[in-house]
């Protein structure tokens, strides 16, 4: 399942699993915030008492394969399938380098 790379940057909430805040930067630069339940987006044993950031995923599905303006490699996830994650704004679509979404 292919999955995009995210930096888990805090812990927000101890009831169980614990819940994270994470960060995908699209291919604009620009940040979007999740926040998600810590195993869901990383197979480490995360807690409030963890040190952050730390590096996690968020599985998606890839739509498209695109490049950019430069020719950079660019991909289009959407990150409701499978797990029905969106961001703090509700999107699930984003564009980010082909480097990082991972097979």
């Amino acid at each position: 399942m292919p999955s995009v790379a995210i930096q888990i940057t805090r812990f927000v909430d101890e009831h169980q699993p614990g819940f994270v805040e994470c960060v995908l930067v699209d291919a604009s630069g620009k940040s979007h915030v999740f926040v998600e339940k810590a195993p869901v987006v990383s197979s480490e044993n995360l807690w409030s008492t963890s040190s952050y950031p730390r590096r996690g995923s968020i599985a998606c599905e890839v739509v498209a394969d695109c490049s950019g303006e430069n020719g950079q490699a660019l991909a289009r996830v959407n990150t409701e399938r499978p797990w029905g994650i969106e961001s703090t704004e509700g999107l699930t679509e984003f564009v980010v380098p082909a480097s990082e979404v991972s097979a």
